[in-house]
């Protein structure tokens, strides 16, 4: 299991981080979700899933935030190790099916590996 793991020391935790990122980090976007990553002072790749209320309710938070980890999870290798990632649900993801948000997330992850390198 260790390649398609998803730890504790996987996930971003602490706000602090989360701010970092949001006021340093790089951003991409599409019409979904918007992406805020840096490289990590950790050897790892870590990520962070924001869904406000504004998205939609808890049930719909709940499943773009297991959708959005499941793509980290299963896709990490499109990213190269040691960058942290901030993923900003927007909108237009509560209306999305599981594989539109699944391939819309996995997109800016290939964005990001591509401008990472």
């Amino acid at each position: 299991m260790g390649d398609f793991s998803f730890q504790k020391t996987d996930r971003l935790r602490k706000r602090f981080e989360f701010l970092r990122l949001s006021r340093q980090g790089r951003k991409v976007a599409n019409e979904a979700f918007l992406v805020a990553w840096q490289p990590s002072s950790s050897g790892r790749s870590r990520l962070g899933v924001t869904v406000t209320k504004k998205v939609g309710c808890a049930a719909v938070r709940s499943r773009i935030k297991r959708v959005t980890r499941e793509v980290f999870r299963t896709r990490r290798h499109l990213l190269a190790p040691g960058y942290d990632i901030n993923v900003i649900a927007r909108g237009s993801a509560a209306r999305m099916s599981k594989a539109q948000a699944a391939r819309a997330v996995e997109e800016l992850f290939v964005r990001i590996g591509n401008q990472g390198h």
